[in-house]
């Protein structure tokens, strides 16, 4: 068993069976990179501050920098019997460069320490899931633009209600992810605080320059309270929450494109490279991505609701639970960064069926409400225009006609109203077309040009 770095305290040895439970070394082994920027940039400052030699901070600074291109290059792995990635990279500084390794934790906790690199890997981690978004966002822009002309059903509890294009629900999904983008870049900023120098808790009584080390790792600031710099774990909370709402949101597009698959509906063909088969059945083509998907959402909701319950009854500042919020958000990263890739690509390769999806629009009644319209721009009140087209589709429903298989003296034994410009009112296209309000069906052009406008803003 190896020395611990927090030896003295103790004159006995801790259990195998309690350093194995103990260790995070299996987990946020991942955060070495970051780690050892930090300790690069405390180094730094503690040299300019004039509490460290110029010596000390070279040969820390040329141990460090040896220990990343190893572990970059693969010549090494953190292993063995560190507690955590923060005492791997310390005890192998030391074992490399000698004494002055052991100088590099001075005016410093693994409190910070590991707060700090969460922040850190959060930063870039957002930044690689935004990118990841914004790709879907501009496929859902060409296959909008590619369907803003195709009629389907619009839908509510399930039933068909009024129509719609394939480009419109589209660009549903996208008015969506739009928001998720801008949560996690507003998620980004609150998070860019920096802890470092916050030490255990009540900060140091070295006269260390908290706001350099901020400047040279990339934050705005520092946190301003040191107590909250190293308990605080709102921003790892906020991310697991931003990517549950983004994960519900595929979850939800996933959804439709398992029902759109199925012979009942039939309104899309998945692409043979993001479908699969059945072991038994060979007619079957299975929308497994889009399950999967589905599926890992609530693994997802699984982390947020673990970072909540770890954090809350904590009192301040740092406790050990606060280990706990490593492996739910890594593996919330690793779900995310895995699903939207694959989501993306089956979207991409996904083709609508349009005679089928205006097969399904003429049968439902989903002209219903245009002609109630139809009556009251004639002068009848809207209930009682409202009314009259409720018991059109009763009798006729029945019967299996549509509104447009009606003839004029059927449609007159309602109401003297209706004229020979019924059928143009009733028309699917003419009806999405009439649907120009804002943000309406007939306007998919313009919704358009905001999200061409929102991704170039984004890039």
């Amino acid at each position: 068993m190896s020395d611990k770095l927090w030896a003295g305290r103790s004159a006995g040895q801790t259990a195998r069976l309690a350093d194995d439970f103990n260790t995070s070394l299996p987990f946020d082994k991942r955060l070495w990179q970051e780690d050892i920027e930090g300790s690069l940039a405390h180094a730094a400052m503690l040299g300019q501050c004039g509490i460290l030699s110029n010596e000390d901070v070279a040969q820390i600074s040329q141990g460090l920098q040896g220990i990343l291109e190893d572990l970059a290059s693969g010549v090494i792995a953190p292993d063995g019997d560190a507690e955590d990635i923060h005492m791997w990279v310390e005890a192998l500084l030391t074992k490399r460069i000698g004494s002055a390794g052991k100088r590099l934790h001075t005016a410093r906790s693994r409190n910070d320490q590991v707060a700090l690199d969460l922040r850190l890997y959060l930063k870039k981690e957002i930044t690689v899931i935004r990118s990841q978004i914004l790709s879907l966002l501009s496929v859902l822009a060409q296959k909008a633009e590619q369907y803003q002309d195709t009629v389907m059903p619009g839908y509510t509890h399930m039933q068909r209600a009024q129509p719609v294009t394939l480009g419109h629900h589209l660009l549903a999904y996208a008015a969506m992810l739009e928001r998720d983008v801008t949560r996690l870049e507003d998620c980004q900023v609150r998070m860019d605080e920096c802890p470092l120098g916050c030490c255990a808790l009540a900060g140091t009584t070295y006269p260390i320059d908290r706001f350099n080390t901020a400047a040279a790792l990339g934050f705005i600031r520092p946190t301003a309270n040191s107590l909250d710099g190293v308990s605080d774990r709102d921003y790892a909370v906020e991310f697991l929450s931003d990517m549950s709402i983004l994960m519900m949101h595929l979850s939800r597009f996933s959804e439709e494109i398992i029902l759109w698959c199925s012979w009942e509906f039939k309104f899309v063909e998945l692409s043979d490279a993001y479908s699969t088969g059945s072991s038994i059945m060979p007619q079957k083509k299975n929308p497994d991505m889009a399950e999967l998907v589905r599926g890992k959402t609530g693994r997802v909701y699984g982390s947020l609701v673990t970072l909540l319950t770890v954090m809350k009854s904590l009192p301040l500042a740092y406790n050990k639970y606060m280990q706990e919020d490593k492996e739910p958000v890594f593996d919330t990263v690793d779900t995310v960064k895995m699903c939207l890739p694959v989501f993306t690509a089956m979207v991409d390769t996904m083709t609508a069926l349009p005679q089928k999806m205006e097969s399904a629009a003429k049968g439902g009644f989903l002209n219903a409400t245009d002609c109630a319209d139809y009556l009251t721009r004639k002068g009848m009140p809207f209930r009682d225009a409202y009314k009259i087209s409720g018991q059109l589709v009763h009798l006729y429903a029945a019967q299996g006609k549509t509104l447009e298989e009606l003839s004029l003296t059927e449609f007159q034994a309602f109401s003297p109203l209706f004229g020979e410009d019924i059928y143009e009112a009733l028309s699917l296209p003419v009806c999405v077309g009439k649907r120009q309000s804002y943000g309406g069906p007939a306007t998919v052009g313009a919704q358009l040009e905001l999200l061409h406008t929102f991704l170039e803003s984004h890039q």
